[in-house]
């Protein structure tokens, strides 16, 4: 069985699950985002270790491109929860965040997972513009409301939103 690919015309990006030896790449793809909270790179090398099953990697040449990392909720489990999804920055505009949210999807689905939810600040209009793509797409609504204001945080951070895209309750009845 051979691993889906985006094509362009200089490389070709295989999507597939994180290993171990991904993590340090993925922390300097986080890193350089300019945008996400970075994590440790522990936090990633265990993420890779223990959370491959939600997570998937842009492979270009050999390398990462890009990764969104989840889990299942443990409140929900019929949700898989995005906590961070990045892209090279010299592959952006390729599509390859919203084909990284799609394989994922399509992964966690045999699993019963229905749903995807995540947070996105509400200066980060790219991510919420990708997230409404994956909505389209899919023909999903995607939902907004506020989760943690920025009094919530011990730190200087900014509101975060929760946005979840689900199948409407007429799309669950075809």
């Amino acid at each position: 069985m051979s691993l889906p690919t985006l094509s362009d015309r200089r490389a070709t990006t295989v999507l597939r699950p994180p290993r171990v030896g991904d993590g340090a790449q993925i922390w300097r793809i986080a890193k350089d985002s300019h945008v996400l909270d970075v994590n440790s790179s522990y936090a990633y090398l265990l993420w890779c270790r223990d959370f491959a099953g939600t997570s998937v990697v842009a492979e270009v040449d050999g390398r990462v491109a890009g990764f969104v990392i989840g889990y299942l909720r443990p409140q929900d489990p019929e949700t898989v929860f995005v906590w961070q999804v990045a892209v090279d920055r010299s592959q952006q505009g390729r599509g390859t965040g919203t084909a990284l949210i799609e394989k994922l999807l399509d992964s966690v689905a045999s699993h019963g997972v229905s749903a995807l939810e995540t947070t996105v600040s509400p200066d980060n209009p790219a991510s919420i513009a990708m997230f409404a793509s994956v909505a389209r797409r899919r023909g999903h609504a995607m939902t907004r409301k506020p989760l943690f204001d920025s009094g919530a945080f011990p730190d200087h951070h900014v509101a975060e939103d929760l946005y979840r895209i689900a199948p409407t309750a007429q799309e669950e009845l075809r």
